[in-house]
């Protein structure tokens, strides 16, 4: 297995960010076939494939704030107000995901990127490990 970590820094605001490139050049070097994991260790962070850029990204982060509205509701109080949601989210945008490899090439869908969603506006930094599984 080959493992990297990406260091990424989200920003104050909530954000979806891109790492399809980065995702793509780390298993271009392999050549061959397998699995990509791609996990982010943060209990307010979740990692999607949807299409990006055509207003998806919007619709998410709209979808999640119907969802998870930012008020008092929420239990888990420290931090900005509505930072418990942070810590419900990756119960729907799960902490990782899993793409196949073929070639050294990611096997996505036409449209599909791979990103990670960040609602927490309180820990802008984040690190995604990916890891290459192969059978030989």
């Amino acid at each position: 297995m080959r493992t990297q970590i990406l260091e990424l820094h989200t920003g104050g605001s909530e954000s979806i960010t891109d790492i399809t490139r980065e995702c793509g050049d780390f298993v271009a070097r392999t050549g061959g076939d397998g699995l990509l994991n791609v996990f982010v260790p943060h209990s307010t962070a979740g990692v999607a494939i949807i299409e990006l850029g055509s207003g998806s990204d919007d619709d998410l982060l709209a979808t999640l704030d119907d969802l998870l509205p930012a008020d008092d509701r929420w239990r888990h109080r420290h931090g900005s107000p509505g930072h418990g949601r942070s810590h419900v989210m990756p119960a729907l945008i799960p902490p990782q995901t899993t793409v196949p490899v073929l070639g050294g090439e990611l096997g996505l869908g036409t449209w599909q990127s791979i990103a990670v969603v960040d609602l927490n506006v309180d820990n802008p930094d984040r690190r995604v490990r990916l890891s290459f599984l192969t059978s030989s």
